[in-house]
């Protein structure tokens, strides 16, 4: 994995502990089974979904129970776009936090996977009358999944 952009922001979003990370890298770049894709500083896949496309956020409350934002500050957009291209931005969240955006898409993790895992690609649930379809962020600025699941076989999603 090729580290590419500098930052400070806390990574995922779910816990803050590691805000200030002494100049770890918010956003990386990784090869997943042959994909190269976004990952956290951890190596975890990074996640878009169109849903999200209209600049307004969905996945709040139970959602990212699941899906973990991506949370970032301007220190950390500058990097990302320093190295990677002037793809990356952030959006207000609704709880009052700034996520980062790759290509005008909200960025996430899975809870279900570890690093260098591509396991949430396709995934596809319902949240509040949503329909989310999730797609590793793809440094080629693609966002097509390559793989179609869901946790059960109703495609009942979590149920959040």
């Amino acid at each position: 994995m090729a580290l590419f952009a500098a930052g400070c922001g806390s990574g995922d979003g779910a816990d803050d502990s590691d805000a200030g990370g002494g100049g770890s890298a918010l956003v990386s770049s990784a090869e997943v089974d042959g994909t190269k894709v976004l990952a956290d500083a951890e190596g975890h896949t990074l996640y878009t979904a169109e849903v999200e496309k209209d600049g307004k956020i969905h996945c709040v409350d139970g959602c990212t129970e699941f899906w973990k934002p991506i949370v970032a500050s301007d220190t950390d957009v500058d990097a990302a776009n320093s190295t990677l291209g002037d793809k990356f931005a952030t959006v207000d969240r609704p709880d009052g936090k700034t996520q980062l955006t790759y290509g005008g898409l909200p960025l996430y993790t899975f809870a279900e996977e570890g690093a260098g895992d591509l396991k949430g690609d396709g995934f596809t649930d319902d949240f509040q009358g949503a329909h989310f379809v999730w797609a590793a962020a793809r440094t080629d600025g693609s966002s097509t999944p390559s793989t179609s699941s869901t946790p059960d076989d109703d495609g009942g999603g979590y149920g959040y």
